[in-house]
């Protein structure tokens, strides 16, 4: 894709883009508190994010730059199958309406910033903090890269060639998240998902009314297909496990990430993520539409190089200039509230589960907002290199690790808010095991997602994710019962037990 400069779209991107840096550095005042050198204002602003402002933050964090991009791709390239992403919310209300309201008590009555936080306060145990926190760490780093492929999509598209348009753009977000912390995103996220929803809305009218309506769309994709001789617009009877799992396996993995966990922390009280999680599914409505510019694309008859192309050529090809460099600014944004957040996450991760545990044990709450900062800044400028000098599908295959990764801190963190059962030497262990054997599967998959089998002559796939968590949690059970047994191991402190009683 090589469009011309297309002025009038660059015009209405740089206006804002503007808007969004000016509301980044205002936020610093937004709700100020008397200071933000403390990890709990900087990191988690404040732990005050009432209903709405946690529903955006956590919004922004599922549907971001790449998710636009990515999913419209995948449905162009394969169809029905690139569905898989429209369930996560509806599998994971449930999980976040039961659990994650008994994780936020936890942390707030410990004052804990991390995943990593918790599992040490539950089994005082500095190596499988570690183990949890650089899992946290290693599973966004490709995340954060992955929303500068969203931004540079959009950028060129508007017909800007280069990279220091892109690493201005980034620049631009790691002075204001140095500056006003968590704050940042949750202000620049309520613009961010309604330009997003105007984008969609006016997308799947405008669009299917050029195209020859809906029918027309969906015979147009479906011929695509054929002449193709794969995919389609209804799943394949072969596709119905691999679909469940990728699906199932996804939102477990979904509020893992370090990023969904500080929106979580970042709330203001269990009612309010009983809210948001009643509130979530409006998400899947908005990313099954999202998803449906797949086949707008084949009915728009487009011929693509690189299916990441269809969302910003869609857009380039039937919308006026003025409209295009909106829809434009919307992917751009949409990167920067995510990135904004995950960078912070990886930062409160390295500052509180290593460079305290580790380097500085006696540091300051001061000490510790400022080498949060720092970090932050380091995270981006790491994804950063990764897009400038790796090629793209080393973060593509990073990130399909990322979740597999992330899935194994599971047992760790969320079982011991039920139980004190498990033993940190079982929970290492199960851990060392789902995230060596599911990287080795991934490995000898050519790193796709779906590890294959053949059963009765038949052949289904599942996701490798999946099979890496019930081998975590097999060897925690066998080895936390053998450590039992003797005694040893990670048994919770009274207090812990205590707490977790009154949980």
């Amino acid at each position: 894709m090589n469009p011309e400069l297309d002025y009038p779209a660059l015009i209405v991107f740089l206006v804002m883009f503007t808007l969004v840096t000016v509301m980044g550095f205002v936020a610093a005042r937004w709700r100020r508190p008397k200071t933000l050198a403390h990890l709990d204002e900087w990191g988690l602003g404040g732990r005050q994010f009432g209903t709405w402002i946690t529903w955006f933050l956590v919004g922004g964090d599922f549907y971001t730059a790449y998710t636009i991009i990515a999913v419209p791709a995948l449905v162009y390239a394969v169809g029905a199958y690139g569905f898989f992403a429209l369930p996560y919310t509806i599998i994971v209300f449930p999980f976040v309406f039961a659990v994650m309201p008994l994780l936020w008590k936890v942390a707030k009555r410990h004052n804990y910033v991390t995943a990593a936080d918790v599992v040490h306060g539950r089994y005082k145990s500095r190596a499988l903090e570690l183990a949890v926190a650089a899992t946290g760490v290693v599973a966004t780093m490709p995340y954060i890269a992955l929303q500068l492929i969203g931004m540079a999509a959009a950028i060129h598209a508007l017909g800007i060639p280069g990279e220091i348009p892109l690493i201005a753009a980034f620049l631009v977000l790691a002075v204001y998240t140095y500056s006003s912390g968590l704050r940042a995103p949750a202000l620049i996220a309520f613009v961010k998902d309604a330009m997003i929803y105007i984008v969609v809305f006016v997308a799947i009218a405008f669009i299917p009314l050029k195209l020859g309506g809906y029918r027309a769309v969906f015979e147009s994709a479906e011929a695509a297909f054929k002449a193709k001789g794969s995919g389609g617009i209804l799943l394949a009877p072969g596709q119905y496990i691999a679909y469940a799992s990728l699906a199932f396996g996804s939102a477990m993995a979904a509020f893992m990430y370090p990023h969904t966990l500080t929106a979580i922390f970042a709330s203001s009280g269990a009612n309010t993520i009983r809210k948001n999680a009643m509130l979530l599914p409006a998400y899947t409505l908005l990313l099954g539409l999202l998803a449906l510019l797949g086949y707008m694309g084949h009915a728009a008859g487009l011929k693509l190089t690189n299916n990441n192309d269809v969302v910003p050529v869609l857009f380039k090809t039937l919308f006026p200039g003025w409209f295009a460099g909106f829809a434009f600014a919307a992917i751009v944004i949409g990167a920067l509230v995510p990135a904004a957040v995950m960078s912070i996450g990886a930062a409160n991760l390295f500052t509180r589960n290593f460079w305290k545990a580790y380097v500085d044990p006696e540091i300051s709450p001061a000490g510790e907002a400022k080498v949060a900062k720092i970090t932050s800044m380091l995270v981006k400028v790491g994804a950063l290199m990764v897009i400038l000098f790796l090629p793209t599908q080393f973060a593509l295959d990073l990130q399909l690790l990322g979740g597999l990764w992330i899935l194994q801190t599971f047992p760790a963190l969320i079982f011991g808010l039920f139980t004190n059962w498990f033993r940190a030497p079982g929970l290492l262990a199960g851990w060392g095991i789902g995230f060596v054997g599911g990287t080795w599967l991934a490995w000898t998959d050519d790193f796709k997602p779906l590890h294959g089998f053949v059963y009765d002559g038949s052949k289904f796939s599942v996701y490798s994710g999946l099979l890496a968590l019930a081998a975590n949690i097999l060897v925690a059970v066998v080895v936390s019962a053998f450590t039992r047994g003797r005694g040893v191991g990670g048994r919770l402190t009274p207090s812990a037990e205590r707490g977790l009683r009154r949980s």
